[in-house]
């Protein structure tokens, strides 16, 4: 199931051959507009433009790319309704009719800011995770200086939620295949064996883990692999691109200032 994973895809994807410092640069400095944005024009351009990026280029499937969509862009939907009812001032354009609530142009404005710009910054974020793989990112944080303890220790995370999830996703099935979900009260009761077998199962894998790292002499200091070439290697017309596209967004930024939907 690798291929089916975050992490196949971004070692399998089409512009896994671009270079991860100007993937990198893209990414970060285009969400960074996306956040200074004060109009949501700018932001939603960026999540259709990143979206296309990553279903027509990099060619991830739309329904793996739906369902990696769905935790964000349903936590962006609850922060939009709640801005939009509890935040804001003046004259209600619609009332809900209880608790003297209601939605205001104001608030509606606010709202619609707030959720383009996480909709536009997921999508720079996805574009990234996506196209590359972790490997590749952990050696650029140690090519720009980032404290070492740092990201070793994110490298540890990294590789443990995989390691928690497989535990998690063993003993489910393992309860599966003994009708430990077949009724509500056996769910229940599978669920809260699963989690609280769990914890033991993952540390039990880290002292596993720890071992196997101290057999293949680790000296505690983790090796990054960094082969893939460095910023003088993107090239002067990715580079001009890059700037040209950041340039345009930023003067879309400027003139879209004052645009307001309600």
């Amino acid at each position: 199931m690798f291929e089916l994973t975050l992490d196949g895809y971004a070692h399998s994807n089409e512009l896994r051959n671009l270079n991860p410092y100007f993937k990198v640069l893209f990414a970060i400095i285009t969400m960074i507009v996306s956040l200074i944005s004060t109009s949501p024009v700018v932001p939603l351009f960026i999540f259709l433009f990143f979206t296309f990026l990553i279903l027509f280029e990099a060619k991830i499937p739309i329904k793996f790319y739906l369902k990696f969509l769905l935790v964000p862009l349903t936590f962006a939907f609850i922060t939009f309704v709640f801005m939009a009812i509890f935040f804001g001032y003046g004259q209600y354009v619609y009332d809900l009719g209880f608790l003297n609530l209601g939605v205001s142009a104001d608030g509606f404005n606010r709202a619609a800011l707030v959720f383009a710009r996480i909709m536009g910054g997921f999508a720079c974020l996805a574009f990234l995770a996506l196209t590359t793989p972790m490997t590749e990112l952990f050696a650029i944080l140690e090519a720009i200086k980032i404290p070492k303890i740092v990201v070793e220790l994110t490298m540890l995370m990294y590789r443990y939620i995989f390691l928690f999830l497989d535990e998690a996703v063993n003993m489910y099935h393992s309860q599966e295949t003994r009708n430990g979900y077949s009724t509500m009260k056996k769910s229940y009761k599978s669920m809260g064996m699963l989690i609280s077998n769990l914890f033991i199962k993952t540390w039990l894998k880290g002292e596993q883990t720890f071992i196997a790292m101290e057999s293949r002499c680790y000296d505690g200091s983790i090796k990054t692999m960094n082969d893939f070439g460095s910023v003088k290697t993107i090239g002067i017309k990715k580079f001009s691109f890059l700037i040209m596209f950041e340039i345009v967004l930023c003067a879309a930024v400027y003139f879209s200032a004052g645009f307001h939907i309600l």
